[in-house]
């Protein structure tokens, strides 16, 4: 019994080894954040910038403090408009590139008007979907599943269409159906492409529900911006758009998180 409780001694260590490990990769983009904070103070001091122009770091943590419920009630609608476009936008783009890949005329057909669409820009677009739809929540929903779709599209379609001719050729052999054929090669091949268009997705969702907020909103983060902008509250202008900046990467984070756990594997030319 001694020996073997013996034995297991150096698993704590390696945990700990692996920990300093994974430290030691953070360290230069903690030390880069470190710095450029520490830039920004210096500068606002030695050039005496006025803080409603450039607000230094304390003002911006004060700006927290002092406006901390401000920011977390407009946090959520913000939060909700993000997710839900993420969710309808990503949806709508994989059932119309699993409909693309199965019709060849769909595809000949919609796909250039999906091109099309994707080039006008979203800017232009918010406010026809606030005349139509009005200020309520619809049209900021519509505008984060927008600047979310194309991506996603694109890459499903390429992704269902990765896979190799001799693997489907072996699959007719094995007489496998087509939703055998779909569900057990093509939706395997496409998850890394899916994956890589859902983490762009993930930070460009707020992007699109803070450009809706622009537009016709009396609350969220872009409503925020826009108030903070015109009185000259630069710290919580400040403040606001670091939370904007985290929620985009707490959003990123989760869609890599969950790559990680499904996907063991990346395709070639998938990075």
């Amino acid at each position: 019994m001694a020996d073997i409780a013996h034995r297991s001694l150096p698993a704590p260590r390696e945990g700990m080894l692996h920990y300093a490990d994974r430290l030691g990769e953070k360290w230069p983009a903690i030390a880069a954040v470190v710095g450029l904070v520490a830039l920004w103070q210096f500068v606002v001091w030695a050039l005496s910038v006025p803080t409603y122009m450039v607000p230094s770091p304390g003002a911006v943590l004060n700006a927290f403090r002092q406006e901390g419920w401000l920011l977390l009630t407009n946090f959520w609608p913000t939060l909700g408009e993000a997710l839900l476009g993420f969710f309808f936008g990503n949806l709508s783009a994989i059932l119309l590139a699993v409909w693309f890949v199965h019709n060849r005329t769909a595809e000949r057909a919609f796909y250039p008007i999906a091109v099309f669409m994707h080039t006008i820009p979203i800017i232009a677009v918010a406010p026809i979907l606030v005349l139509i739809f009005g200020n309520g929540l619809a049209p900021k929903i519509i505008i984060a599943a927008l600047i979310c779709f194309f991506p996603t599209l694109v890459n499903m379609v390429r992704g269902l269409k990765a896979v190799t001719p001799a693997t489907l050729d072996l699959m007719r052999v094995l007489s496998a159906s087509k939703s055998e054929i779909f569900w057990k090669v093509r939706i395997q091949s496409s998850l890394p492409f899916l994956f890589a268009a859902l983490k762009i997705a993930s930070t460009t969702c707020v992007i699109g529900a803070i450009v809706a907020e622009w537009i016709g909103s009396n609350f969220g983060l872009g409503a925020l911006i826009i108030e903070a902008t015109f009185n000259f509250r630069a710290p919580l202008l400040y403040a606001t758009v670091f939370v904007a900046a985290m929620l985009a990467v707490a959003l990123f984070s989760i869609v890599s998180v969950a790559e990680a756990r499904l996907i063991k594997w990346k395709a070639s030319d998938v990075h």
